[in-house]
């Protein structure tokens, strides 16, 4: 039997998650100088929130352990091909992604990254994992580089980048999705309009809440 992909990339994974757990003091000390209040009007604002990923460039911001396992095992019982995810960061969710590709026969994932250097980071990373031809990295603002040039029907989608954005994502990739697409938002209640929308009666989704923050969507028509 074949070894996944995803166990041949434990030692890799659990090096990452250690540095983001061991960055944790760093990265709360970069919005120390804030009130809560203030950091939540910056996640919920649709110009603000650059100034506050702008002081977490280099904090790697990943998802959960289990959040990570739960990409993976959605990337392989959807049988993806071609996935979407918003927020690169270094990485860690895109190898658990890329990995449910590579078990499924290949594929596409498009990614997206505004900040250069956590682009090259993941680059490293997805290299080091033997997983960096299934990839493709687009740095820059995501209203721009998730534009065009998607695939034309979409299987799996993650969005983990600024949480103001997620309708605004959401609107870039709705034609693509295919009737039973799946949508991972990450830290989903820091988006309210996001969830109002796929929770909607009538919406095209069915929506519900998931563990840690997760809010999980499936395109219903």
């Amino acid at each position: 039997m074949t070894t996944p992909t995803i166990t041949s990339l434990a030692p890799l994974l659990e090096r990452l998650f250690n540095e983001a757990e061991a960055a944790n003091g760093a990265t709360h000390a970069a919005v120390a100088d804030l009130s809560d209040t203030e950091r939540a009007r910056m996640l919920r604002s649709k110009t603000d929130y650059r100034d506050l990923y702008g002081r977490l460039k280099d904090a790697p911001l990943a998802v959960s352990r289990g959040t990570g396992m739960l990409l993976y095992m959605l990337a392989r019982s959807s049988r993806a091909k071609a996935i979407i995810e918003f927020g690169t960061s270094f990485g860690i969710s895109t190898l658990h992604l890329a990995a449910g590709l590579r078990d499924n026969g290949g594929g596409r994932l498009i990614t997206s990254e505004f900040e250069p250097s956590k682009a090259a980071r993941a680059r490293e990373n997805l290299s080091a994992g033997g997983l960096m031809d299934l990839v493709e990295i687009r740095e820059g603002d995501a209203l721009q580089t998730l534009r065009a040039d998607l695939p034309d029907t979409i299987d799996l989608v993650l969005l983990d980048g600024a949480k103001a954005l997620y309708p605004e994502i959401l609107d870039l990739i709705e034609g693509h999705l295919r009737p039973g697409a799946i949508i991972v938002a990450d830290n989903a209640d820091d988006s309210p309009d996001y969830l109002a929308r796929v929770r909607a009666p009538g919406s095209g989704y069915m929506s519900t809440p998931f563990a840690e923050d997760v809010e999980l969507s499936v395109r219903i028509n």
